[in-house]
């Protein structure tokens, strides 16, 4: 045991300690990594509180029919973007010109997706055999014109890594989003309540990017710059689209399949899932790019930095979601009530998968800084082909085993991800492993000696209590124990920042 531990203290990994020769790009990336923690933080917490009053005043079935709605609204903002964001993150010598083409582009493009989708709406409501999604949809769609509105300046925020102020951002507009959504639900507007919070959402978005970016379009439209950047943005276009049927298959075929209440059950499990990965995922995946960019002329040192930013993402990705399946079944049941207890085992599955999520997030945006939409296309698309094949395949087997189908594929996808990556930088898979399984080997022995200490407690608020502080504490004993790097570097960084 000895050996193991001094091999892991050996090869431990480290975010923040990379030499750069840049100093203000390390400086950069650590604050960016800290407000991306302390912006995905907030806006989880503030989701687990608006969540856990949405849940308890609306029923599934409720939720299940907005939730039949959100691959049309999610497919939609990604046919409105069209990819132009990430492009403009990758272009080196950017000018206004880019943002304002990219700008009126996305307007057009958004208010002739509306128009179509407003005509489609009957359409979509017959197909789910629910007749109130006609004008539904119809308002839900709206919140689409707006991100189409705050595509550019979003991507001059990241560009500059201004992290602190897409923190204030978001978290201001979860805030009256959520606040207006609650209020609504309290005063009996069911299902309206959700849709009113999705648009104002995206309507508080849009006003904070442009305070803080500093930027406004011109009337000068020239869409050359669009056409320039095509040839990279519809790929990245064709794999947001796939994600998003990825993301949402099941979503849409039990939404045809089963009743309302079965796609609530889902649709609330996904969404604490989604919640307990972005808190990882949004901490790392708005640096990684910018970052590896800056650093594409050094292939040994951008090598180094997806290496530690795989850690670093592993080392927080693992422990959440491993731990959120832990304590599952007392966090339903306290939070939103036992009329939810169907999504439990739902969501323990889901969290299996999701803890890879994070990973993935790592693997794309080193693909996208290489310019590589075509092997991020069509890595994306070969795996929802697989997801909707399984799912299908399990049908017969019933509503689990499809669920089952969905998280298996999507852990073990990530080995394509990493072929490719170590095709393109030279990051092998005896690399991945090395980086990834200390961490994820650790976890499992953190929760499973957890479960087994907690099984005793039948009180679920003191079994809910007891697994998060005694999994936290023995977690971070053993990085301590260890002298793991990220873990002392982290919390020296955290120290500094208090002190400041």
């Amino acid at each position: 045991m000895r050996a193991f531990a001094s091999g892991l203290i050996r090869y431990w990994p480290t975010i923040v300690s990379e030499q750069f020769d840049n100093q203000t790009l390390k400086q950069k990336t650590a604050q960016g990594l800290f407000w991306g923690i302390l912006s995905s933080g907030g806006m989880q917490l503030l989701n687990l509180i608006i969540g856990i009053f949405l849940a308890r005043l609306l029923s599934p079935e409720e939720y299940g029919i907005v939730g039949m709605l959100a691959i049309f609204t999610l497919i939609a903002n990604n046919l409105q973007e069209s990819g132009f964001g990430v492009a403009l993150i990758n272009v080196k010598d950017i000018k206004h010109e880019d943002y304002n083409s990219v700008f009126w582009f996305n307007i057009i493009v958004s208010l002739a997706l509306y128009a179509v989708l407003f005509m489609c709406a009957p359409l979509i409501a017959r197909f789910f055999h629910q007749p109130i999604l006609t004008d539904l949809s119809r308002f839900i769609f709206i919140a689409f014109i707006f991100a189409a509105l705050g595509i550019s300046p979003n991507a001059k925020l990241v560009r500059a890594l201004k992290m602190k102020e897409k923190a204030i951002i978001s978290l201001s507009a979860l805030i009256v989003s959520g606040t207006v959504g609650v209020a609504m639900a309290f005063n009996g507007y069911s299902y309206w309540s959700l849709a009113t919070q999705q648009v104002l959402y995206n309507v508080v978005i849009c006003i904070g990017r442009y305070s803080f970016a500093n930027w406004w379009p011109t009337l000068h439209i020239d869409f050359g710059p669009v056409k320039r950047m095509f040839a990279f943005s519809y790929k990245v276009l064709i794999t947001a689209i796939m994600g998003t049927v990825s993301n949402n298959v099941l979503t849409v075929i039990f939404g045809r399949l089963f009743p309302a209440q079965a796609v609530g059950n889902f649709y609330q499990a996904n969404k604490w899932n989604t919640m307990a990965n972005s808190l990882v995922t949004g901490t790392v995946s708005q640096i990684v790019q910018p970052v590896l960019v800056q650093v594409n002329d050094d292939n040994e040192r951008r090598r180094r930095i997806f290496g530690k930013m795989l850690r670093f993402t592993a080392f927080l990705s693992f422990p959440v979601m491993l731990g959120l399946a832990l304590v599952a079944r007392e966090f339903i049941l306290i939070t939103i009530d036992a009329k939810w207890e169907q999504s439990i085992p739902l969501l323990q599955i889901l969290c299996v998968s999701g803890a890879f999520v994070p990973l993935y997030a790592v693997y794309q945006n080193l693909f996208l800084s290489l310019g590589k939409s075509d092997i991020y296309m069509w890595l994306n698309i070969t795996q929802i082909a697989l997801v909707i094949t399984a799912v299908l395949a399990c049908h017969w087997l019933g509503f689990t085993a499809m669920v089952v189908a969905f998280a298996a594929i999507n852990v073990l996808w990530l080995l394509a991800w990493q072929v490719f990556a170590s095709r393109l930088i030279g990051y092998s898979f005896g690399a991945m492993l090395h980086d990834l399984l200390p961490f994820l080997f650790i976890t499992l022995v953190v929760m499973g000696t957890t479960w087994v200490v907690t099984s005793p407690l039948t009180n679920l608020y003191a079994l809910l209590v007891a697994r998060i502080i005694i999994a936290t504490a023995l977690y971070a004993l053993i990085m301590k124990l260890l002298h793991a790097t990220i873990f002392e570097e982290c919390v020296e960084f955290i120290k500094s920042r208090i002190k400041k």
